[in-house]
């Protein structure tokens, strides 16, 4: 979680909630792409997922359905997101009612080339290998989900994973129940913030220990 900090951090105010939500919700980079301002909702904290727009070869983006109906979903986010959803609706996102959630510097839709160097310079920043993909911040909303309690199905739904064999897993995942698991994710990132400050605290006092030893 101290890695999903220092990620966010490092790509910048536009897109550190594009960070956050792909690993505290996850969702996909496509979903992200086709976020709006209507999709999200600070009240609950979270974020729909009605629509994607997976990149084209050219750099177009198209404008479609989800991979699945499963994708289709409200993803309820961590409390301590709704600061982060707040600003970036307010500073970044398109000023239309209906406008883009993330939009590059020059107001397009974001474009996978320019994101990717962003991404990377971030990446190489925070010291993950070069094959750690922005997609594999998926893997890690799955593993905090299910360390905060969530079964199988919750994870499914969260996800937005579809497939004949698990509809009957995780379709009755109810809105509670995904706050829940939402609540368990806020609660260990906060535990993990407060472990990092202490940590560094720690740090600092020896640090300043050392120092008042060389000149005594």
């Amino acid at each position: 979680m101290e890695q999903v900090d220092a990620l966010a951090d490092a790509m910048g105010p536009r897109w550190r909630l594009m960070v956050y939500i792909a690993a505290y919700g996850p969702a996909r980079p496509e979903e992200q792409a086709e976020m709006r301002r209507p999709d999200v909702d600070l009240e609950t904290v979270g974020v729909w997922v009605r629509r994607a727009a997976p990149e084209l070869t050219t750099g177009r983006r198209v404008v479609g359905d989800t991979k699945s109906e499963a994708g289709k979903r409200f993803i309820v986010l961590p409390g301590f997101m709704r600061k982060d959803l707040d600003r970036h609706v307010k500073w970044f996102a398109e000023k239309e009612p209906n406008g883009l959630l993330f939009v590059g510097e020059k107001g397009a839709p974001f474009r996978r080339s320019s994101f990717g160097r962003k991404w990377r310079r971030a990446r190489a920043k925070v010291g993950l290998p070069d094959d750690f993909r922005f997609y594999d911040l998926r893997h890690t909303g799955h593993t905090l989900s299910t360390q905060s309690g969530a079964t199988l199905k919750d994870t499914m739904v969260r996800a937005g994973q579809s497939s004949t064999r698990a509809a009957l897993i995780y379709q009755h995942s109810t809105l509670e129940r995904q706050k829940e698991v939402a609540a368990g994710i806020d609660a260990r990132v906060a535990a993990d913030r407060q472990a990092a400050k202490a940590a560094a605290e720690k740090r600092d006092d020896q640090a300043s220990g050392t120092d008042l030893a060389r000149d005594a």
